[in-house]
């Protein structure tokens, strides 16, 4: 049976892999120059855990964690070897990190956890997008400015992720979002008012393709043509917006299958779309990832600019084999987020979903868990 490739758990008001608050967008100090290869991470040895009580859960004035996100179909085995083991992270130049989400948090107030340099340096410091979950018209265009402002005024390029699609994740984990869709379209207006006219990369609506199943043909339709506009609206607002649609994942559904729905919801068009996105908050190894959204991209046509992106946060060792989405065991970060990929069609490694907010097995859904996060990075 297929199983949505994520499941949101939405709390407060924005969501984030970079948590954006209310008027807050300002950049971390400069990184090095942008590299054309962006490195794995090296294994480092195991430190004591301190005590529970060191996990910090999101303060009452942060944004909503970043969605937890369940697997696509069971996945099988495909024969990739794990992410190859490379020099440390590098931090990216040209990507923005937003200077509050929960990572961050927990590092300010645990300076004297023997985690804390490992988490520090290799999640804290990395450029990560900025989850909007929740469906709040009021403030959205604010919430939203605060992060483009940001990286425009630092001089690089954010990552914002809308997700209230109605009846997103097939109302499991994740339902919620707009009531419907005409108060989504009233929605997607006034995100793209707060996206400013510098350079933006969009991740529309996580699973809002991959994961109609439930969805009657009519409800299907009705969906995909939202989406499009959705894709039109943001680039109309923002010329220099990158809008990428959803492809789901090498493990979820066939190429040819993906490529006819996100055709349905504008993805062919440079009108509304740059092209596809994968794997987000999953755990698929990056070549595998590369091979499937080429597959996509020839299957859906369009213009040879269509590129894809690749959430790359916690693929380091590839998908568990038995098909494990909530905080599998043995997972380890991945690339780099970078810009600079060296793929042909492949514009960018991203984190999508922040490693160490949880699927909901290792803490509470959608927060940061110490424990995770450093079994993650080391």
């Amino acid at each position: 049976m297929v199983v949505a490739a994520s499941v949101v758990v939405a709390v407060g008001t924005v969501t984030g892999m970079m948590s954006a608050l209310d008027g807050r967008g300002r950049s971390d100090e400069a990184g090095p120059p942008e590299v054309t290869r962006s490195p794995s991470l090296e294994s480092l040895p195991a430190v004591p855990s301190p005590s529970p009580s060191v996990t910090a859960s999101p303060s009452p004035t942060s944004a909503a964690p970043t969605p937890k996100r369940k697997a696509g179909p069971t996945p099988s085995p495909t024969g990739t070897e794990p992410e190859r083991k490379q020099q440390p992270t590098v931090v990216s130049a040209r990507l923005y990190r937003h200077p509050e989400s929960q990572v961050l948090e927990w590092v300010r107030d645990n300076s004297g956890d023997p985690r804390h340099a490992v988490i520090q340096s290799r999640i804290a410091a990395q450029p990560a997008a900025v989850w909007f979950a929740d469906f709040t018209p009021d403030t959205i265009t604010d919430r939203v400015r605060a992060v483009t402002s940001g990286g425009s005024a630092s001089g690089r390029v954010p990552v914002v992720v809308p997700y209230a699609i109605p009846d997103r994740d097939c109302g499991g984990h994740s339902q919620g979002g707009a009531p419907d869709l005409d108060a989504y379209d009233a929605w997607i207006d006034r995100f793209a008012a707060g996206l400013g006219s510098g350079d933006v990369i969009v991740i529309l609506e996580p699973d809002s393709v991959a994961q109609t199943e439930c969805l009657s043909d009519a409800e299907r339709a009705d969906r995909f043509a939202s989406l499009a506009r959705a894709g039109r609206v943001l680039k109309e607002a923002n010329p220099e917006a990158r809008v990428y649609y959803d492809a789901g994942h090498s493990g979820w559904n066939a190429p040819g299958k993906q490529a006819g729905w996100l055709r349905q919801a504008g993805a062919a068009s440079t009108a509304s779309s740059d092209g596809v996105f994968s794997n987000v908050s999953n755990f698929h190894a990056t070549a595998d990832e590369i091979a499937y959204d080429r597959q996509v991209l020839d299957a859906l046509g369009g213009p040879a600019s269509l590129g894809a992106v690749i959430d790359t946060s916690r693929n380091g060792a590839g998908a568990p084999d038995d098909g494990e989405w909530c905080d599998p065991a043995g997972r380890k970060l991945g690339r780099a987020p970078t810009l600079a990929t060296g793929e042909a069609r492949i514009d960018a490694y991203l984190w999508v979903k922040l490693p160490g907010e949880s699927d909901g097995c290792k803490g509470k859904p959608g927060t940061f868990t110490a424990s995770y996060a450093y079994d993650l990075a080391r």
